[in-house]
């Protein structure tokens, strides 16, 4: 018996996470009033989002960067659609930051206005699927596999949360002239974060001295966010949400060309692997 839909919440041809997932948020969206200085961070699932959250916290708060203020990156910029801590949108002050996963179809409509703005963040979807093939099977809330291959062919079929990676990171770039949104490829920001945080702040409009963009830099590495419980979603995940085990960890690996796992695989699809299909 198929139990995805144990997991999964369908909506307007998009999955959410069934438990999580606030569907008065989602269902009204088009009414949430967006604000000219709002930020959204949009991306497929495993993509960097939790890494972006911290980045432009450092970059808008100074208590995040010194850490005089003890408030959780989820917190600093919370996911629209799921909103694990029910914190008050429209009583948050500006400028305010949210993450999403939602397709662009989704998203409030003021956002076409073209003075909010969107960073997009998108991944190799191998890396995608290799990350979100451990993240399933340690959180307690998704759908588990037995085999990456069987996970593959969910992820392909798009019967995971966010549907299909393909139609996701086309949809939004399809449908960029509708949106003020900067791309950036996870595979770039790894690279060179410094020159990542510059690109960002350039499109943010946020002007910061060297020292500060050094401090931001040095915060968002891999290795400091891992050891900072207020920068990642360890025990978030593992004392709210629940996990299947204690040896996982929320931030796994955050590396690029992370393919061991396709060595015996032939993907029946290659399309999806394709980053060039997208600007075709």
């Amino acid at each position: 018996m198929d139990k995805t839909e144990e997991y999964l919440f369908e909506f307007k041809g998009y999955n959410f996470e069934r438990t999580l997932v606030k569907m008065h948020i989602v269902g009204s969206a088009d009414d949430f009033e967006i604000r000219d200085d709002d930020v959204f961070i949009v991306t497929y699932p495993k993509s960097g989002t939790i890494w972006t959250q911290q980045i432009l916290s450092l970059i808008y708060f100074e208590g995040h960067r010194n850490r005089t203020e003890d408030i959780k990156t989820m917190d600093r910029a919370p996911f629209f659609e799921y909103n694990i801590h029910n914190l008050d949108f429209i009583k948050m002050p500006s400028p305010r930051l949210f993450a999403s996963h939602l397709p662009y179809y989704l998203v409030p409509k003021g956002l076409k206005n073209k003075k909010a703005k969107i960073l997009y963040i998108y991944r190799n979807p191998k890396d995608v699927l290799v990350s979100f093939f451990h993240f399933s099977n340690w959180v307690a809330r998704l759908k588990p596999s037995d085999t990456f291959e069987n996970f593959m062919e969910m992820f392909l079929d798009g019967q995971v949360v966010g549907s299909r990676w393909f139609d996701h990171v086309r949809g939004w770039y399809e449908h960029r002239h509708d949106f003020n949104i900067q791309f950036m490829s996870y595979e770039d920001m790894k690279k060179d974060l410094r020159s990542a945080v510059l690109k960002i702040c350039g499109f943010l409009e946020k002007e910061l001295s060297e020292e500060v963009v050094d401090s931001v830099v040095k915060q968002a590495s891999f290795q400091n966010m891992k050891t900072n419980p207020q920068a990642n979603y360890h025990d978030i995940l593992k004392y709210e949400i629940g996990t299947r085990s204690d040896k996982g960890h929320f931030l796994r690996k955050g590396t690029i060309q992370n393919n061991k796992c396709f060595q015996y695989v032939s993907p029946r699809n290659s399309d999806i692997w394709n980053l060039e299909k997208l600007s075709a």
